[in-house]
C-alpha cells in the first residue's frame, strides 16, 4: 500500500456515487441501494482489502447504517481537496 489512508477516523465525508449491495451487505437484497450520491457520514474505522486498498467504514447518519467504502467513492467535508485537473499540482497517482 505504501501510503497513508486518505481519510481519518471521525472525518466527515460525502458519497460521490451511488453504492449498491454487491452481496456483501447482510440483510439487504443484491442491487439494493445502500448509499446515494450526496449522502454525508463519518469515517468510523479503517481497514484494508487484500492488503491493497483502504476500506473506510462510514456511518451514514441519515440512513443509520455503516457501509464499507473505497476512497474513490468519497470526498472529505473536513478538509479542502484540490480538483484532479488543477494546474501545476500533481496528485501523484493517488486514485482510491
Amino acid at each position: 500500500m505504501g501510503r497513508p489512508p486518505r481519510f481519518m477516523q471521525g472525518e466527515r465525508v460525502r458519497a460521490i456515487r451511488h453504492i449498491k449491495n454487491d452481496g456483501t451487505y447482510p440483510g439487504k437484497e443484491i442491487g439494493e441501494n445502500l448509499v446515494r450520491k450526496g449522502d454525508e457520514g463519518y469515517v468510523r474505522d479503517i481497514g484494508t482489502f487484500l492488503q491493497q486498498f483502504f476500506i473506510y467504514a462510514v456511518e451514514w447518519i441519515d440512513r443509520g447504517t455503516v457501509v464499507g467504502m473505497r476512497a474513490r467513492e468519497l470526498i472529505s467535508l473536513d478538509k479542502v481537496e484540490v480538483p484532479c485537473g488543477a494546474e501545476g499540482i500533481s496528485n501523484g497517482g493517488t486514485a482510491g
